[in-house]
């Protein structure tokens, strides 16, 4: 019995030693694995605390390498938030006029009429886009609503969108050879959560899978927030990412405004297939299948004689087609169409196939007019512009109507791009009140075709600020109105052709003929009510649909012609109704709806 109690006492004893040193020794190992983060963690630290000015420089570079140039301003002193928006503000400005002054230079290679000038202005502008130009032709909303909305909307997908520049920014800042398992923890969530996003847009397009992921990261940005304490070294790398990424934009910006441009002045297949087809059958016509019936009222002054200046079969098709289907008295309706000598023929047989009922028609080509360079010694091709719209002789060809039609009183002039909604003979009894050009003004500011005179006439040159004033009230081409007798009175060709070639010795004005108008019509045009021309279908104005229904007359002014697979669709169905797309020609070159 004792023997047993000894060895129970032994049994005992033997186990208090293990009972008392395993846990000393469990709690010994986490001791020493949370030592050896936290020597990570305080490594990470000091390197950041204790980094040479060359380590400091290298993070603010890219994750490729190249170095990011940092903006001159400083968004904010340390511990001073008003200042942070005061330079915002400055910066702003700056860039503002940094603008103004790369668009005027800039400029000085474009040109147009209306918004086309406008929108070349308003494009190489190195300044966000306002409101007006970013607004749809959509149903009417309140701004509160559609800024509550979106803000519904896409309120994670922009929390996760900043999560992933903060987590950017804070791997710029550890050491290029670090491999820490913080850094090794940001790259992780930054690849995991820039797979979730996407191209996600609002909060509906996000799965659960890509919210869980958002707050691991949330967790590992505070991790980091607190290893990486440096408050004005991370201020100045995240302002000179700002930077870099407005940058960027406004060189994509340029780039789109480029390719808009060169898309506008690109000929379509199609359209070239229909030229060719047209040009062969005309010539294989006898000269007096040639001939166009109704001549007769060509001289008459008192029908209603109608001009157009274009290169564009369909064009001029949709011009003639919706003025005449609108007019009340088409029998009294004459068309002067001015073309080119390689569009004469496809034109002229365009016509020949689709009279234009009990109207007249005339096609002449600029080149039968051999008196316009021998009476005013004009080279038109010496427009200081690229763009093939402007430098063309049809474009200036405006200025001469008197001399192109001697026996006509008065004469309506129409751009090829755009669609007649209600008769237009009503312009006829218009008072010109002793003027020579009525047109819709185009001063009304917040309106989509608003333009001022300085912004295309150079204002800095004596001869332009002593006799023109910046604040005259601007107008638009496209739907004219000239009184042909006023016109010859007051010599306004000759004006005209003063201005053209003083152009040329220094520059006044942006090249184009919308700023040659505005000084040669200078206090000789009288304003038309708004709604006989409404402007703005042929780029993103915001223009309203009552006013595009109400228009007597609209205009597909800018880059976004109708004709063009960049036009805007919603605007398209406006002048499609008015192209025969039953027309064989039209079929066997595939152009349809």
């Amino acid at each position: 019995m004792k023997q047993v109690h000894r060895c129970t006492r032994i049994l005992i004893l033997s186990l208090l030693p293990v009972s008392v040193f395993v846990p000393i020794f469990l709690l010994s190992n986490t001791l020493r694995h949370f030592n050896s983060e936290s020597e990570e963690y305080i490594a990470d630290l000091s390197t950041i605390k204790y980094r040479t000015d060359a380590l400091k420089l290298t993070a603010i570079e890219k994750e490729e390498g190249e170095s990011v140039e940092e903006p001159p301003l400083i968004v904010y002193k340390d511990g001073d938030i008003s200042s942070m928006v005061t330079n915002t503000a400055d910066r702003s400005n700056m860039s503002d006029q940094s603008g103004n002054a790369k668009g005027s230079t800039d400029l000085s290679e474009r040109n147009g009429t209306n918004q086309d000038t406008k929108e070349d202005y308003q494009q190489i502008q190195l300044e966000k886009p306002s409101s007006e130009q970013l607004k749809q032709p959509t149903v009417p909303q309140s701004p509160d609503v559609r800024s509550q909305t979106r803000k519904v909307l896409d309120e994670k997908v922009k929390e996760m969108k900043d999560q992933l520049i903060r987590a950017k920014a804070y791997l710029k800042f550890a050491p290029p050879t670090s491999n820490s398992q913080l850094v090794r923890e940001l790259k992780l969530r930054l690849r995991e959560l820039d797979r979730a996003l996407g191209d996600s847009r609002k909060d509906s397009d996000l799965s659960r899978g890509a919210l869980q992921r958002m707050r691991a990261m949330e967790a590992t940005l505070s991790k980091a927030s607190r290893v990486y304490t440096d408050c004005p070294t991370m201020a100045t790398k995240l302002r000179a990412m700002t930077h870099n990424t407005e940058e960027l934009a406004l060189t994509l910006k340029n780039q789109v405004a480029f390719l808009l441009q060169l898309a506008g002045r690109t000929t379509p297949k199609s359209l070239h297939c229909l030229s060719m087809q047209l040009t062969a059958e005309y010539f294989a016509l006898q000269p007096k299948e040639q001939e166009y019936p109704n001549q007769q009222k060509m001289l008459d002054p008192d029908l209603y004689h109608f001009a157009v200046f274009s290169d564009n079969v369909l064009a001029c098709a949709v011009v003639v087609n919706s003025t005449i289907s609108t007019s009340r008295e088409p029998e009294k309706i004459v068309f002067h169409v001015v073309t080119d000598s390689l569009n004469l023929p496809a034109i002229s047989m365009w016509f020949l196939l689709n009279p234009p009922g009990k109207s007249a028609m005339q096609i002449q080509s600029i080149d039968s007019f051999e008196w316009l360079s021998v009476r005013y010694n004009v080279t038109l091709e010496k427009q200081n512009s690229h763009d093939l719209r402007y430098t063309s002789a049809l474009n200036h060809l405006r200025f001469y109507l008197p001399d192109m039609f001697p026996f006509l009183n008065k004469i309506l002039l129409l751009d090829h791009d755009v669609v007649v909604q209600r008769d237009l003979t009503q312009l006829w009894t218009v008072n010109m009140k002793g003027k020579v050009n009525g047109a819709v003004e185009t001063c009304q500011e917040g309106e989509p075709s608003f333009l001022r005179m300085d912004m295309f006439v150079n204002f800095s040159d004596p001869s332009i600020v002593n006799r023109f004033d910046r604040n005259s009230c601007t107008w638009a081409f496209g739907l004219n109105v000239f009184d042909l007798q006023e016109w010859r009175r007051r010599n306004l060709t000759g004006v005209y052709h003063k201005y053209l070639q003083l152009g040329y010795v220094r520059p006044l004005w942006l090249a184009g003929s919308l700023p040659l108008g505005w000084v040669t019509f200078y206090n000789y045009t009288v304003g038309l009510d708004r709604m006989w021309h409404v402007l703005g279908l042929g780029y993103e104005s915001g223009v309203r649909r009552g006013d595009i229904e109400q228009a007597a007359v609209i205009h597909f002014d800018g880059h976004m012609k109708p004709w063009l697979d960049i036009g805007l669709e919603i605007y398209k169905e406006y002048w499609r109704k008015h192209v025969n797309y039953e027309s064989h020609h039209l079929q066997q070159c595939n152009i349809h709806p």
